[in-house]
């Protein structure tokens, strides 16, 4: 049961009411914006929610039990601090979006009724909708690790203890053309062999996206120079001369952590796990059972 300010309460005793609802919505990189479906801009807590949005809210239950309760947010992509390309980045993927009830002609006297994190969100050209999902969303995702053979360290964290500063595993270059909607072709890590950056990191450090990082797809030399394949949400605004820095990617198997990286011992994987292969193998002639690693 929600509790209400001594105020709010009150309020909500009298005959009338002059409610509205507000939504603060703080996103992955700690950037808070509020909206209001009231009619004019209210300002609480110093931050000013703007009705510009037209934000709309369907039905919001609370169940008992373990299931996700959701609510779905409507609103046009008006305001200017609503960009399309920042939904398309996923910089409000996972954002914390807090339900106010306040009362409009005092912003002071409200209460949060609701507190969920954004799920899925479907766009169109001018709007899209925001899935809310209830905190108990969380326990449908896994906790602690999960047995693979592939390592779930993410390259240079304290747990895979590599330092990527060091010579010859990043480096820096420009864009000389863009190809398409995924590809750049670059210049400035033509001494880089192909592939090196290949599931590594690439950062813009001029531009419309100064700042961004994005992961590499792939890295290959062609006829037309070096290329460097990214999503596409990387690549829109980017042109001729914008510069970016890159790290060196890791495809998380033991051989590349091993050769790539000589830093096996804090492979974080378990690479001499017996798979499905094993489980249904048989024995044949040919085979070899010395009991050796599954990997080298």
């Amino acid at each position: 049961m929600s509790r209400y300010p001594e105020a709010l309460s009150a309020h909500l005793a009298g005959a009338v009411t002059t409610l509205c609802h507000c939504w603060r919505l703080t996103r992955s990189d700690g950037l808070a914006i509020g909206f209001t479906d009231h009619d004019r801009t209210l300002e609480i807590g110093g931050l000013a929610y703007e009705p510009a949005s037209g934000f709309t809210a369907s039905e919001a239950r609370d169940t008992l039990g373990m299931a996700v309760d959701t609510q779905d947010i409507e609103g046009a992509l008006s305001s200017e601090r609503i960009r399309d390309e920042d939904v398309s980045a996923g910089l409000y993927d996972g954002a914390v979006v807090e339900t106010l009830l306040v009362d409009w002609r005092e912003p002071g006297v409200h209460a949060v009724i609701r507190k969920a994190a954004i799920g899925k969100i479907v766009r169109s050209d001018t709007s899209f909708v925001a899935e809310l999902q209830s905190a108990s969303h969380t326990l449908d995702q896994p906790q602690g690790r999960i047995i693979s053979r592939r390592c779930d360290a993410e390259l240079g964290d304290a747990r895979c203890g590599f330092l990527l500063a060091r010579d010859g595993f990043s480096g820096a270059g420009t864009v000389v053309a863009v190809q398409g909607v995924d590809t750049l072709v670059v210049e400035g890590i033509e001494t880089f062999e192909p592939g090196w950056f290949s599931h590594g990191r690439l950062t813009w450090t001029s531009g419309a996206k100064t700042g961004r990082m994005f992961r590499i797809v792939h890295h290959r030399t062609g006829t037309e120079g070096v290329v460097l394949v990214l999503p596409p949400e990387a690549l829109r605004g980017a042109e001729a001369g914008d510069a970016f820095t890159l790290e060196a990617g890791c495809d998380k198997s033991f051989a590349t952590c091993k050769a790539k990286f000589a830093n096996a011992l804090n492979f974080r994987g378990f690479p001499h796990l017996p798979g499905n292969d094993a489980a249904y193998g048989y024995v044949s002639d040919n085979g070899l059972f010395d009991g050796g690693p599954v990997v080298p």
